[in-house]
């Protein structure tokens, strides 16, 4: 925030809330009287919601500039526009988050998700305030009047069923439903809300009925508002940045306490702000993330192409030069070759010319391979030969 921004920021603040002083009501107090009576008067003091949550949103306030002041100095991370580096996404209207080729360092990186914890703690203390003012506020009666009777009309057939069944579980139910568009979730949150009013006010005018049957009927309402309340939590939950329902429209717009609305504007800009940092922080994770994996593929390139580039390149075959290499090679060795049963013919007429070769040398180089045949046994020969007897130890 530039400086002069967060001085208007902070001047037009105290001008909102400045108002806030003269929003008053009376509290018993005692006071001592000078004769030394203790007697109890009613005295002024700022409304007690007023109290409460006036300091806590300007807390929130200062805060979220503290975080964003952080950013100041910040150099790893940037922004453009037009041209070629206009988005194309759903945020088309603002500028594009540009960082470094490799993408940004861990220190920044774990700094930035810290910034985005922050902020979001911020963002949710901040509906959690805007909330309960909302809840606080009086229903106006031109929206009861457009309700329909009955609440399963307003949920329909199959929502309704699956909240008045016996078992229910709110996520199982949200995690069934279509929320695919901004649309869709907020029809089943003005769904929901229009049920939930329609049911807590039947219970306000049949309270005083005793009958079993009205009692039973009440106990299941009061379950089933639970149960729409439990769901109308996880939207806000899941959904932060969804435009507000009809009902909240509809208190906000007929509302005609100054502090209901002083406490519901503030803390709406503090959640609409708090909201666009933290989105502004999620696009420089995008980028980064995206960076990443550029260069994780890059890198991922280069070590292929490097790898090809060292194999040896494919040689095409001469089917001439292979005939004539398999033509030149040495004819293939014979069993008997490997077991050495053979006789070098030119040694032996060598031996024979220098006269070194006596007789039995000559029988010996001319000695035929031993026969292999295999020896036949049979169990006659084997009983003959004294085989086949139990031993002479066990008898």
């Amino acid at each position: 925030m530039a400086p002069d921004t967060k001085e208007r920021w902070k001047r037009e603040v105290g001008w909102l809330l400045s108002v806030t002083d003269l929003i008053v009501e009376f509290v018993p107090t005692r006071q001592t009287a000078e004769n030394g009576t203790t007697m109890e008067i009613m005295s002024t003091a700022q409304r007690r919601d007023l109290a409460m949550n006036i300091p806590a949103l300007r807390k929130l306030d200062a805060m979220l500039i503290g975080y964003m002041d952080n950013f100041v100095d910040q150099t790893e991370f940037w922004y453009e526009k037009g041209g070629d580096n206009k988005r194309d996404d759903d945020k088309w209207w603002m500028p594009t988050v540009k960082v470094p080729s490799e993408g940004l360092s861990d220190v920044t990186r774990k700094w930035l998700q810290y910034q985005k914890e922050c902020v979001n703690q911020v963002l949710k203390a901040a509906m959690a305030i805007n909330a309960q003012v909302l809840v606080e506020m009086e229903i106006p009666e031109i929206y009861i009047e457009s309700l329909p009777k009955k609440g399963k009309t307003s949920l329909g057939d199959a929502i309704y069923r699956s909240i008045t069944e016996e078992t229910f579980d709110p996520l199982e139910f949200l995690a069934g439903m279509d929320l695919s568009t901004e649309h869709k979730v907020l029809d089943l949150k003005n769904r929901i809300e229009a049920s939930t009013v329609i049911w807590k006010r039947k219970m306000q005018t049949k309270d005083s009925k005793s009958s079993w049957s009205s009692i039973v009927s009440f106990e299941k309402r009061e379950q089933f508002e639970e149960r729409a309340e439990t769901i109308l939590h996880l939207l806000k939950l899941q959904f932060p940045g969804t435009p507000q329902s009809q009902l909240d429209i509809s208190k906000i717009q007929y509302n005609r306490d100054v502090g209901y609305a002083l406490l519901e504007s503030y803390s709406r800009v503090l959640e609409s702000l708090a909201y666009s940092v933290m989105s502004r922080i999620e696009d420089v994770l995008s980028a980064d993330a995206a960076a990443q994996n550029l260069t994780a593929s890059e890198a991922a390139r280069r070590a292929l192409e490097s790898t090809s580039a060292e194999l040896p390149a494919a040689r095409k075959l001469d089917a001439k030069e292979e005939l004539e290499k398999l033509n030149e090679a040495p004819a293939s060795m014979t069993l008997f070759d490997f077991m050495g049963w053979h006789f070098d013919q030119d040694e032996l007429m060598k031996r024979r010319e220098d006269g070194t070769l006596d007789a039995d040398g000559e029988a010996m180089l001319l000695k035929k391979a031993p026969s292999m045949a295999p020896k036949k046994f049979s169990y006659v020969d084997s009983l003959s030969s004294g085989g086949m007897r139990s031993p002479s130890a066990r008898h």
